[in-house]
């Protein structure tokens, strides 16, 4: 165990060569570098794997010894100040290494091909490989400062990555709000890290915690400035976890490729918040007030991430949303004290939540096929259904990380949703209920989305030629049991032809037309065309390469939330999850866990369960196939389709709508309040310093100039008349500040 304790720094410095290779071989042989980007990306997956191997094996100490092990060494020695440089392992540690190298390494393999026609494929796993090593680093760090360097190397690697397809122009926006977003709560974080140093002197956690809780105690700190600080801190969390009010960059983050959404959302960027919170915990529970705000913070983001989710067509950023929900209950449950509910929900979730970002890049790559390369169409849900026939390995693995995050047992999410849920009725019996009520709406949202992407029926806007819209049409399904279709256009309506199945179109025509299903690779539009004929290309399942990842995650999905069951409980000892959390809960100074009563645990899972089968119920009541073809897919069409006239004329159900269709209006808000306001307030600058401070200037310069020259002519030569004026310029300056000053005074 020592020996192995004793490499253990090596682990954030593994995968660095990859970045390093890839970055120098692109700007000094990019022919060269190219021809081997297959290797360069099996190299990074299989670097990558080495760190899960050194992670897992960490992690079965862990769990046999409970033993925290630290390693500290000097960066910079100056008189009494000394900067440290280490690594720390202990279970919140080896936690976080296996959601990240487990979750990393199946982002990358999927990788592979969904980025394979990418003219920016090898820069994309130099950016990958470089944000897994910024983790790494990251949960890996024994002090303050430590972590900032890591923290903000993973916000460098998330502006590159969001914004990884730069030319266009949304995306460039989207990146760049994400980076502004996030610098403001790391300049927060970055004054609490000062404030806190200037109090205790040290950086390191051990000594940190220690010293601000005796100071406390003994009533020799100020308790509004530590408070201060302390909250200074979790501002850094609240804008990486996408907290309210903070959460904003979240849903313009999905511009970036499919795989990113996966990565970020799942066990990196998202999660660094909350592992914060959880390895900050000792600070803030003895801070009067502090627990309590982290846990409104958290609740409030619940509700809000759950009511937004609800109207988004976007599937991705459906998918955003929930995961702004989700990151809600870790930061309530760890306001609520609840370590042990949150980092396994941590777990749980991260697993789950992968699952269904890489089952969305494989439901947009089939649907490149049809509409083209454009987020607008193959990510609109609207455009999506039918596709169970066509797509049935990424429809199970979606449906079963439906079915995790809406709580329904005995999938992953139920086990760690359920026991937050029953912590929050001890905590606060409001708070509980707003946790309850907004778990019904994740079954809601959840299986909206799944309904709307796999059951039913295609809606879809067809373009003649002119670029005129013409109306929109559904049937059972656009592909039909053989599988393409060949449509006519005629004047005045759309006749439907059976076509051959094979991968070539024959419609009575002399020639034939092989539609080419490597979407990536062409740049035009995407519907073969013959005159007034359209072909639409059969949807494909995804490669192999981009299935196994998904199957991989679906078992994680199936299986890993068993390991803080109830059921798996010995006599007199605690469940795997509790006693590898044990050393972590006693850091924290915090009770283990005890055994639950199997009849209240029965009694919270029931009701739990019975929530998420209602918001399922109404979810397939309003979304179910007949009607899911319907034009524009939203919930106020399909409720009016439904017999639903007179609950809609409710003006409630329409303020509803457009809240959460609208992002709750915090946009614009902030658009208004923030943006105009910085707009306006550099306007008035630039007018004052053009037309105010340049005027001055230059009129003291002119001034100057017209002085100088009329100056010039009283210089005749004569001794006497200068004399004289020297004399004159005396006698007037002595009469101001003598004699002037004598009659006023």
């Amino acid at each position: 165990m020592e020996h192995t304790y004793q490499y253990s720094w090596i682990i954030p410095f593994i995968t660095l060569p990859i970045p390093m290779v890839i970055g120098g071989g692109l700007l000094l042989f990019p022919t060269a570098t190219k021809k081997f980007r297959r290797m360069l990306s099996f190299l990074s997956v299989f670097l990558l794997s080495i760190v899960m191997l050194f992670a897992i094996n960490l992690l079965l100490q862990q769990i046999n010894r409970h033993s925290i092990y630290q390693s500290v060494w000097s960066w910079t020695i100056n008189n009494d100040f000394s900067l440290e440089f280490g690594f720390l392992i202990d279970p919140l540690t080896s936690i976080m290494l296996i959601l990240i190298t487990t979750v990393g390494m199946m982002v990358l393999i999927y990788s592979d091909n969904y980025m394979s026609h990418d003219k920016g494929y090898l820069r994309f796993f130099a950016y990958m490989s470089f944000f897994n090593s910024s983790m790494v680093g990251l949960v890996s760090s024994s002090n303050l400062i430590q972590i900032y360097f890591f923290w903000e190397l993973v916000g460098m690697c998330s502006y590159l990555l969001i914004g990884f397809w730069f030319t266009r122009p949304v995306v460039g926006n989207a990146c760049q709000k994400a980076f502004i977003t996030n610098r403001v709560g790391d300049f927060g974080f970055l004054l609490g890290i000062l404030g806190l140093y200037w109090i205790t002197g040290s950086l390191e956690f051990r000594d940190l915690f220690e010293i601000v809780k005796n100071l406390i105690y003994n009533n020799k700190v100020d308790l509004l400035f530590v408070t201060l600080c302390s909250l200074l801190l979790f501002s850094g969390a609240v804008a990486k976890s996408a907290q309210f009010p903070l959460h904003i960059w979240l849903p313009d983050a999905m511009e970036g490729p499919t795989p990113i959404s996966a990565l970020i959302h799942a066990a990196t960027m998202v999660a660094a918040g909350v592992f914060l919170v959880a390895r900050l915990l000792p600070l803030f529970r003895v801070i009067p007030y502090i627990m309590n705000l982290i846990a409104l913070i958290g609740l409030v983001t619940v509700l809000l991430g759950a009511t937004l989710a609800l109207a988004q067509k976007d599937i991705k950023k459906g998918l955003a949303y929930s995961t702004m929900s989700q990151l809600g209950y870790m930061i309530l449950a760890l306001g609520m004290g609840s370590a042990r509910s949150s980092l396994f929900h941590l777990i749980t979730h991260a697993y789950s939540k992968a699952l269904l970002f890489l089952g969305s890049g494989s439901i947009i790559h089939s649907m490149e096929a049809l509409v083209g390369y454009s987020p607008h169409k193959s990510q609109n849900m609207g455009l999506m259904g039918g596709l169970t026939k066509h797509v049935p390995i990424t429809k199970i693995s979606f449906l079963l990380g439906t079915l995790s995050l809406s709580g329904i047992p005995p999938f992953a999410c139920f086990w760690s949703k359920d026991e937050i849920l029953s912590d929050s009725w001890l905590y606060s019996p409001i708070f509980a209920i707003i946790a309850c009520y907004t778990a019904g709406l994740t079954a809601f949202y959840m299986f909206r989305i799944y309904l709307l992407t796999f059951e039913g029926h295609l809606n879809i806007y067809f373009q003649d030629y002119s670029g005129k819209k013409s109306s929109s049409f559904y049937s059972i399904s656009l592909w039909g049991k053989g599988g393409s279709r060949l449509i006519k256009k005629t004047n005045s309506f759309l006749t439907f032809l059976k076509i051959n199945t094979n991968k070539r179109a024959s419609f009575f025509l002399k020639k034939t037309y092989r539609a080419d299903l490597n979407v990536r690779k062409s740049s035009s539009t995407f519907h073969i065309s013959y005159l007034n004929n359209i072909f639409f290309p059969y949807p494909q399942e995804a490669n192999n390469t981009m299935l196994v990842p998904m199957l991989v995650l679906a078992s994680f999905t199936l299986f890993i939330g068993f390991i803080g069951s109830p059921f798996n409980q010995e006599e007199e000892s605690l469940d795997i999850l509790s006693k590898l959390l044990t050393p972590s809960l006693y850091f924290l100074d915090q009770n283990s866990k005890e055994s639950t009563d199997c009849y209240q645990f029965l009694t919270n899972a029931t009701f739990s369960v019975s929530i998420a089968f209602f918001g399922i119920f109404i979810a397939s009541f309003l979304y179910k196939p007949a009607y899911s073809s319907l034009q524009n897919l939203d919930f106020l069409n399909l409720a009016v389709k439904k017999g639903f006239q007179k609950i809609l004329k409710d003006k409630i159900i329409y303020l509803i709508y457009d809240w959460s269709y609208n992002r709750g209006y915090i946009d614009a808000l902030y658009t208004k309040s923030i943006t105009s306001g910085l707009r306006g307030l550099a306007e008035f600058t630039h007018f004052f310093d053009k037309q105010v401070i340049d005027r001055i200037i230059n009129g003291l310069g002119f001034t100057s100039f017209f002085l100088g020259e009329g100056i010039k002519y009283l210089g005749g030569g004569r001794i006497s008349s200068y004399l004289l004026f020297y004399l004159f310029s005396i006698f007037i300056f002595l009469f101001l500040f003598l004699v002037v000053p004598f009659l006023l005074f």
